[in-house]
């Protein structure tokens, strides 16, 4: 248990941020209609950008990005659109399904084929 205890204790300290990042681009502007836009970025590497505009169904929509550094060094970034579609990130750090084996392809499209001609089971 006091190992378990050590190492999460070990674990949040390495994931602190930076204690002495500072701000390097704070960029600001709200045309108070619901139009907006934002930019920052830190010196260790953290970044953001977003854009609002206001849609169709009284929702606010977003677009934007965000930016932080992996342990190793590299880059991490995320891509989003927020709208009356809902939340739509892009990111080659969101996992992704497996692709259907063979088999499955074929029993779909024999699925498909047989409703095309009306076939049902019960």
């Amino acid at each position: 248990m006091k190992l378990t205890l050590l190492i999460c204790l070990v674990a949040v300290a390495a994931a602190a941020p930076e204690k002495d990042a500072k701000t390097v681009v704070d960029e600001r502007s709200d045309s108070g209609d619901g139009n907006f836009h934002y930019n920052f970025e830190t010196s260790n590497g953290i970044a953001a950008e977003k854009t609002g505009t206001p849609g169709s169904e009284g929702q606010s929509n977003y677009q934007g990005s965000f930016r932080f550094k992996l342990p190793d060094g590299t880059n991490a970034e995320v891509r989003y659109i927020a709208d009356e579609l809902g939340y739509r990130p892009e990111s080659p750090l969101i996992p992704t399904p497996h692709p259907l084996p063979a088999h499955a392809v074929e029993q779909i499209r024999v699925a498909e084929e047989q409703r095309a001609r009306g076939i049902t089971f019960d």
